[in-house]
């Protein structure tokens, strides 16, 4: 059988316990978490919550457009005609696309935050009974 080395303060422990001492595994957890909120209940601005649905609505309405204009490009001009027939098309569907789920994301958002202050609200109320 093989002896574990000493470790030079005299102590008996092996490496692996003293890796498994210091390790910080439930502050890395609260701090990698993804709902970060949640730990926190410091106030938001409507720019920190909306800024995702809101971009993913503006490029979607400029891929629709350009996709209008690639179209109409197709009517008016001779040149190239199928390049034109096949991309206008494309980048309207993924326009309308993109644009359809940033809309649709803005009220998902919005009552996740109403769901949150009720929660908020009632854990609030727990504590002050619970806690007395």
């Amino acid at each position: 059988m093989e002896i574990p080395p000493k470790s030079p303060d005299g102590s008996e422990k092996s490496p692996q316990s003293k890796e498994l001492l210091t390790s910080n595994t439930a502050s890395t957890l609260c701090i990698s978490s993804r709902s970060e909120s949640v730990w926190t209940s410091t106030s938001r601005s409507k720019w920190d919550i909306y800024h995702k649905p809101v971009i993913v609505v503006s490029v979607g309405a400029a891929i629709f457009l350009f996709g209008m204009v690639i179209t109409s490009l197709s009517c008016i001009q001779i040149k190239n005609k199928n390049v034109y027939k096949m991309c206008g098309p494309a980048f309207l569907s993924l326009g309308l696309m993109l644009l359809v789920c940033g809309l649709v994301w803005i009220p998902i958002i919005r009552k996740k935050q109403k769901q949150r202050q009720k929660s908020q609200f009632l854990q609030s109320l727990k504590s002050f009974f619970f806690n007395r």
